[in-house]
Order: structure tokens, then C-alpha cells, then sequence
């Protein structure tokens, strides 16, 4: 893990329009600083939170600007979208992300707000590990030129811009197409993905130790549109068609960019992975079952 001389220094990042992340990260800022770990936050949501004077304040906004630089942790306070823009920081910076559940489901979460106090001496005792996730590199062609790139940790989607038309488009697989069909759009994700839009959209949960691509029709008009799982040297694309309506590419649902009739996606698995911090040893099936409540009661188990 990275320090800075001998001065640990963790960077936070917090949801600060709910009232439940201004608590939390108080409290994990009082624990950290007590035992003489240095905490840096973004100037602007300083403002909104009550630090005392010693946390570090970082006017740059952007995960490209530096202002992790000798960070050994990134701790996220808040739900999925705010664990995404942390997910940003992380990749830009190689440091690992904690993330800490403040919404929903939050996949991507290792805490939940009941363990504050666990994450603070994890913290201290840097009882954690670290684990890669992939990530998807994302470009598109237009009239063959490469226009735009892009990566996500979840899911590069391509979708209708029109609310009331249909999308039509082509998708491939490793440089041969597959099917066409009009719908809502596509889904490309990564495992770590598939609990998340992909997961709506209708395709598998896939455990995230399976390296793997997934691509997931959106509410496809077509007798073959199933979700398909290739290998992760694989090299997805999604062509609009020339006559089509045009679309839009998300990243994540965080970063967007609108693509005209005749534009091709392709997705492949990103060079640079997201780091996580990991405090748990528990299954992912476990996590599973936890976070969609799933009914397990009545299970035995082998030895019966």
C-alpha cells in the first residue's frame, strides 16, 4: 500500500445530500484522525460536512488531477452512483476503493452503515485485502474513425435516444455478427456488472472471480435476443443501423455520448483495473442471498 513517508493519509468521498453520509463520515474521520491517520476530502464537499481544520482539503475535482497521490485507501460514503464515482477515482489513481453502503442493494459496497466502527479499525489495522475487478474499455467508430473512448466498471450500455422509437441494431461477436433487432438497446457489462443493469435487463448474475463479457438485449422486439456470456478476450460491438433512429452510450449511467445512425460501439476487457478493499471472507453467494433477500429457509445443506 502507498504512503506518504510515515503519514498514512486516506482520501474520502461522500454523498453529502444525505443527512446518514454527513454522520458517517464525521465518524469515520474522528476515528481515523484519533489514531493519527491523515484524512483528505474534495474542497467542495468539505463545505457540506463538519470537519475539524487538519482534514486536507483538495481543490481539484476531477480523478485525473492528482489529489490521491499518496493516498493508501479511498473510503466512499453513499449508494451505488456515489460507489461509481468513487469507482472513477480509484481507476485514475490505482488506489484501492472501501466502499461503504449508504443506499439500496450497493454491490460494490464491502460495509454497510452498522459497521462503521469494523471499517475505522480495519482501516487502522490495515486488516484488509485488495482485489482486482475488470473493467471494459469502450470506443466509437463513425464512418470508421474512432470518435470517442471511453471505460466503465459496470456496464457500457447503447441505448434509444428517443423515448417512443425503437433502436436497431446489429450486434457482433469477435469480428462476426450475431443478430439484429429493434429495441431498447444493449448491454455490455463485466461480472461486476451483471448485478446491475444487466441484471434488469434480464441477463445472469455471473460470480465476479469468472472473468467474462456479457452482452444483454433491452426489451429486444426479435425471437433470438438472449444474453450471451464470451470469454474475456472477446471483442463485443454494436452497430446502429444506417436507416436507425440515433442513440446514446452510457458508461456506468455516469457518462454519456449520443451516437448517430451508422456509429459502432465495441466493447472489449480494459487494460486498467478498479482495486476494491476487501474486509470480508464471505461467498459471494452469501452477499447474494443478503442483498436481494433472497428465501433460503429450509435449506440443509450436504451434510443432511
Amino acid at each position: 500500500m502507498t504512503t506518504n513517508g510515515d503519514t498514512r493519509t486516506v482520501f474520502l468521498l461522500a454523498h453529502t445530500g444525505r443527512p446518514a453520509a454527513i454522520r458517517s463520515a464525521e465518524l469515520v474521520v474522528q476515528g481515523l484522525l484519533a489514531h493519527g491517520i491523515g484524512v483528505r476530502v474534495l474542497a467542495k464537499e468539505a463545505a457540506d460536512l463538519p470537519l475539524p481544520p487538519e482534514v486536507e482539503r483538495i481543490e481539484k475535482n476531477a480523478p485525473e488531477c492528482g489529489g490521491m497521490d499518496g493516498c493508501e485507501l479511498l473510503v466512499v460514503l453513499g449508494g451505488d452512483g456515489t460507489l461509481l464515482r468513487g469507482a472513477e477515482f480509484a481507476r485514475a489513481s490505482g488506489v484501492p476503493m472501501l466502499g461503504v453502503n449508504l443506499g439500496r442493494i450497493g454491490f460494490l459496497a464491502e460495509a454497510e452503515r452498522d459497521d462503521l466502527e469494523k471499517v475505522v479499525d480495519r482501516v487502522v489495522g490495515r486488516a484488509y485485502e485488495v482485489e482486482e475487478r475488470m473493467t471494459l474499455d469502450v470506443l466509437v467508430r463513425d464512418n470508421g474513425h474512432v470518435v470517442h473512448t471511453n471505460w466503465a466498471l459496470n456496464e457500457a450500455s447503447v441505448e434509444k435516444a428517443a423515448r417512443e422509437r425503437l433502436l436497431e441494431v446489429v450486434i457482433e461477436v469477435d469480428g462476426r455478427p450475431v443478430s439484429g433487432f429493434g429495441g431498447d438497446g444493449v448491454v455490455c457489462a463485466t461480472p461486476t456488472g451483471s448485478t446491475a443493469y444487466a441484471f434488469s435487463a434480464g441477463g445472469p448474475i455471473v460470480w465476479p472471480n469468472v472473468e467474462a463479457l456479457l452482452m444483454v438485449p433491452i426489451s429486444a422486439h426479435a425471437l433470438f435476443a438472449k444474453p450471451l456470456v464470451t470469454g474475456p478476450d472477446s471483442v463485443l460491438a454494436v452497430e446502429i443501423r444506417h436507416h436507425a433512429q440515433p442513440g446514446v452510450l452510457w458508461c456506468d449511467g455516469r457518462r454519456s455520448v449520443g451516437l448517430s445512425p451508422g456509429a459502432r460501439v465495441e466493447v472489449r476487457r480494459g487494460t486498467v483495473p478498479v482495486r476494491l478493499a476487501r474486509l470480508h471472507h464471505a461467498p459471494f453467494t452469501d452477499r447474494l442471498v443478503a442483498k436481494f433477500a433472497l428465501p433460503v429457509a429450509g435449506w440443509r445443506g450436504a451434510a443432511h
